[in-house]
């Protein structure tokens, strides 16, 4: 339209144009209308418009129109009629409902009526062209021709309506119900991927709400009315997660949910915790997450037990056991410590972010494997008293798995447990919001915690074990379950054991080379081989003194080694330290510069900030000052434009500045609302008016109608009452032929009833006597049993006895061979002293024969020698010891024999001369050759002119290292 139109017209106008067919036009006429700045002088006109322009958008599946139209009648009534929004909306959703739900019904007709179009031929030829060309049959055509197209413009409808509603404050009811409304849309088409993007939109307006924080209409998540529409928003998201297998997209709703109770900080209701941590359970069941499956149930069962005051005591034994059941499952081995540092530390990251969901604060220092553990769950459990309200069978299982000790026959017992607990569950009566709990859910884990059980409890007993045998004690899983379970075990250091195929045997305990068993045998061996060496060569008892040196100086050796070793390191280790000292010193002083550059820096920075800030707030408010003057002219022309009929113009005469136009502004607009709010008044008041009229008129009618009702009822009643009354007599007389009829085979009702019941007492004594039998076997086996047991028992006391017997014997067997030993060394060192005795003995005696000897050489030449006369008749000089005049003597007493050494002197005592007289050494002698004839005799005793003052050995080494030879002289 070139011109604007009022809106009157505007709606006669486009009724016109519907009723000749012209839709397109008829609805560009109302959104030129809707869209028109001058609209808002007609609210009551404009809001039947908008219903007309609603179903023309529907009608046509224009969405892009009914958003824009929207759009305008949202600005339009924000602040003044937000009902008439509220309702223009509900009719759009309401309109988009019914045409998806008719275009439904029309496809379920069409596939009906083809399928019975023709009762001779299966499809009709052209059913069957089609099908071959588009490859898709009937019903799947129809509903891509008519359903889809429909099924798109409510999904379209669905995301208009969330965007105009979202973040307003006066709509959050509104806007809560058109996203319940989508999510059942979803749920009962199957629709995963819309349900996705609806919860991304969702969570996109809630980070929108709260980046934007200034906004205007925001609505105030503190509120609690606010903060329980979003709740309940994202706890249905979080149930049509879950029911559409949406796993991933359900684990983000709880995350949603948690981010949105941090955001407020408030604990929401009882009822909204229990269906969050009920769905969490059901989350983490399908992740197999069982450790966070169990703490969500424990968390559960905490919020029932506190907050529902009509839990019964079957349904609270029911949550007990389930929590119980969910903890024993939990896998009793934990991560590989293989594992590289960054995998821990996201593994860490992943326990505090599934700890904060599941509600337990944790202390961020505490490593990951303390933060939530099965030890610390079960210990809970026992001391909160969860186990005390599990059943009995729940409980004898956790006594089985967690106490108890029975490697033979513990798999029996846990079977006979599980068939009972996979029988228990249901509906919980008191606790509606919960799912129903099957108890049989946790059997198949249980059972793979079982057999681990057995597998360590045979380990501590056994050392190897057939793999039948072993296949045989664990009844609920095949042999390569068992081994798959094992390996599992293995890997992750919980189990050691090794199984051998080829010898079908299991061999339980470490085999490598890093075990026990195997660490220290290079050290076993090396010791075996020296108990051998010593029986074969034992040692002998004569040993010579050099043998027990030796030893004594590889000691020595080793000892003054390693002191000079530790010299030098005590060396090294002060050098170190002097260094350390240094480098301290640097860098202490290095720390000192760079905190002094810090502080200089710091304050450089802050005064640059302060600076920047001082600049930003200048030019704020030099911005603010110009918005102000721009806003002030603005008003001034407004004000000049607007100047009102008969009235002199506005500041004639006066001067304009900023303060006067605006206050002027604002005295205007505050009249102008003053009178619109008189005209509403009055328009209220005429409305009531006028309704109470309605009323008044209308109450008669409505009495006299009210009357013929009952009159018409009464009437009624009593028809229907002489109807039943006749029909009643008609049934009892067809009831009275029909025992007469039957009355006739009583007699061979008798005769069968006495049949069945002779059957029946046979088949009883059958059972009975099957069952004394059977009660009989197992006292048998019992007796045996405890027989057997009876035996075992005497025989391991037996057992125990007589290690304990030859404990004591090899004791004393011990404390025997110390004391021979004790008393062989003895005996050895005794004869040792003896042969040192001896050997002292001998060299006395050696000695005594060396000076008996030399005595004897010395008394050979005792007598007195001639003293020396010169040529000249001169005195001869005096020898200046016994020894000098003893040596000079010699020669003349003896004529030296053949072949022997004569001095010179003593060669010329024929002509009569004598030799100068010799000076004696240092040791008495005229010369420094031993004795004639004793030389080497004197030389291995040690004879000498002080032999008596000196020992054996230490002369034999002064001879030798002090006499040289002669044999050169």
């Amino acid at each position: 339209m070139s011109a604007f139109v009022k809106p009157e017209n505007a709606l006669k106008r486009a009724e016109e144009l519907i009723n000749v067919g012209q839709k397109q036009d008829a609805l560009q006429a109302l959104h030129d209308v809707i869209t028109s700045k001058r609209s808002r002088a007609w609210q009551k006109t404009l809001e039947r418009i908008m219903f007309k322009y609603i179903e023309l958008c529907v009608d046509m599946r224009r969405g892009r129109y009914a958003k824009d139209g929207l759009i305008q009648y949202r600005i339009v009534c924000q602040q003044v009629n937000v009902s008439s929004l509220e309702e223009v909306i509900k009719h759009f959703m309401h309109l988009s409902t019914e045409k998806a739900e008719q275009a439904r019904a029309q496809a379920q007709a069409l596939e009906e009526a083809l399928d019975v179009d023709d009762l001779e031929a299966d499809k009709r030829p052209e059913d069957l062209m089609l099908s071959y060309v588009g490859g898709e049959k009937g019903k799947d055509r129809s509903d891509r021709e008519v359903v889809t197209p429909w099924f798109k413009f409510l999904w379209e409808t669905y995301r208009t309506v969330l965007e105009i509603l979202r973040n307003n404050s006066k709509l959050e009811a509104l806007y809560a119900m058109t996203a319940h409304r989508a999510f059942q849309f979803c749920k009962q088409y199957k629709r995963t991927t819309e349900f996705r993007r609806l919860c991304e939109i969702i969570r996109n307006h809630l980070a929108n709400l709260n980046k934007y924080q200034d906004q205007r209409d925001r609505p105030d998540l503190s509120a609690p009315e606010s903060l329980q529409l979003y709740l309940d928003t994202r706890v249905e998201q979080l149930k049509i997660a879950t029911e559409l297998d949406l796993w991933q997209e359900a684990f983000r709703s709880v995350e949603d949910i948690y981010g949105l109770m941090c955001l407020v900080k408030k604990t929401p209701k009882a009822s909204v915790m229990v269906i969050y941590y009920a769905k969490l359970t059901e989350i983490f069941w399908i992740s197999s997450s069982h450790l966070y499956h169990a703490y969500a149930w424990l968390k559960v069962f905490n919020l029932q037990k506190s907050f529902n005051k009509n839990l019964s005591q079957k349904d609270l034994q029911m949550i007990a056991s389930s929590v119980v059941l969910a903890a024993l499952s939990v896998s009793p081995y934990e991560r590989s410590s293989r594992a590289s540092h960054l995998e821990l530390e996201n593994e860490k990251e992943r326990n505090l972010r599934m700890a904060y969901l599941i509600g337990f604060n944790v202390d961020l220092k505490v490593e990951n494997r303390e933060l939530l553990s099965r030890s610390s769950l079960l210990s809970k459990l026992v001391a909160k008293g969860v186990l005390s309200c599990a059943t009995q069978e729940v409980k004898d299982l956790y006594h089985l798995l967690e106490h108890e000790f029975f490697p033979l026959d513990i798999a029996i017992k846990i079977q006979s447990l599980l068939n009972k607990i996979s029988k228990l569950g249901g509906k919980l009566a008191s606790a509606s919001s919960l799912p129903e709990v099957q108890l049989s859910q946790y059997v198949p884990a249980l059972e793979k915690i079982a057999t681990l059980r057995v597998l360590q409890q045979v380990s501590r007993v056994y050392q190897t074990m057939k793999i039948e045998v072993l296949a045989q004690m664990i009844p609920f899983s095949n042999f390569l379950v068992v081994e798959k379970i094992s390996v599992e075990a293995v890997k992750h250091k919980f189990l050691a054991l090794k199984i051998d195929h080829a010898k079908g045997v299991v061999q339980f305990g470490d085999q490598g080379f890093e075990s026990d068993v195997l660490k220290n045998h290079l050290a076993t061996l090396a010791q075996n081989l020296n108990k051998a060496r010593t029986m074969i060569y034992p040692p002998r008892k004569e040993e010579s003194k050099l043998g027990d040196i030796l030893p004594r100086l590889a000691e020595t050796v080793d000892r003054e080694h390693k002191r000079l070793l530790a010299r030098r390191s005590i060396i090294e280790k002060r050098k170190e330290d002097h260094e350390r000292q240094l480098s301290e010193m640097e860098r202490e002083e290095e720390s000192r510069r760079h905190k002094i550059q810090k502080v200089t820096e710091e304050a450089e920075q802050k005064r640059l900030a302060s600076e920047i800030e001082r600049r930003k707030n200048q030019r704020i408010l030099k911005e603010i000052e110009e918005r102000e003057l721009q806003e002030a002219h603005a008003l001034l022309q407004e004000a000049v434009k607007g100047k009102r009929r008969g009235k002199k113009p506005i500041l004639e005469g006066e001067k304009v500045t900023k303060q006067s136009v605006m206050e002027l502004a604002r005295s205007e607009q505050l009249k102008e609302r003053q009178e619109m709010e008189k005209k509403l008044q009055k328009l209220v008041k005429t409305m009531d008016y006028l309704e109470r009229a309605k009323r008044e008129e209308a109450a008669p009618l409505i009495e006299a109608a009210f009357q013929q009702r009952l009159v018409e009822e009464r009437q009624q009643h009593e028809h229907d009452q002489q109807q039943e009354v006749e029909l009643s007599r008609h049934r009892h007389d067809g009831d009275l032929k029909e025992k007469n009829r039957l009355t006739r085979m009583a007699d061979n009702k008798m005769i069968f009833q006495e049949r069945v019941l002779q059957l029946r007492q046979a088949e009883y004594d059958r059972i009975r006597a099957q069952r004394e039998d059977l009660i009989r076997q197992e006292l048998q086996s019992r007796k045996q049993e405890r027989e057997f047991l009876r035996k075992r028992k005497f025989f391991l006391i037996e057992e125990k006895k007589r290690l304990e017997r030859e404990a004591q014997e090899a004791e004393a067997c011990r404390i025997a061979e110390e004391e021979r030993q004790k008393k062989e060394e003895a005996e050895r060192k005794a004869k040792l002293d003896e042969f040192a005795e001896k050997q002292r003995q001998r060299e006395r005696e050696i000695e005594e024969k060396a000076r008996l000897e030399k005595e004897a050489l010395l008394g050979k030449t005792a007598e007195p020698p001639r003293p020396y006369e010169p040529p000249g008749g001169a005195r001869p000089v005096e020898p200046l010891g016994a020894a000098a005049a003893t040596a000079a003597a010699a020669p003349v007493a003896a004529t030296p024999a053949p072949g022997k050494y004569v001095p010179r002197f003593r060669r010329g005592g024929a002509e009569g001369a004598a030799p100068p007289p010799v000076p004696p050494d240092h040791w008495g002698r005229q010369d420094d050759r031993p004795p004639h004839g004793s030389s080497d005799r004197w030389r291995s005793s040690g004879a000498d002119s002080r032999g008596s003052t000196f020992g054996s050995s230490s002369r034999s080494s002064w001879s030798s290292s002090r006499i040289p030879p002669r044999g050169n002289r």
